[in-house]
């Protein structure tokens, strides 16, 4: 659940500028709109593992 949080404001102060144009838009436009779509994957994959980890401690009660 980290990815989000550094994606977001860890990485911020490094991808804040305008150059360069990434499909025609400005770099941290394209930055902030891939961290928006990489952070439902981050939840999921997050939620994926818990499952697994939940069932595994199931099994050994």
């Amino acid at each position: 659940m980290l990815v989000p949080f550094v994606l977001y404001l860890g990485a911020l102060p490094f991808a804040n500028r305008v150059e360069p144009v990434v499909f025609g838009l400005p770099f941290l436009f394209v930055w902030l709109l891939a961290a928006t779509l990489l952070t439902p994957v981050a939840v999921w994959l997050t939620y994926r593992g818990d499952q697994r980890s939940r069932k595994s401690r199931e099994g050994e009660a």
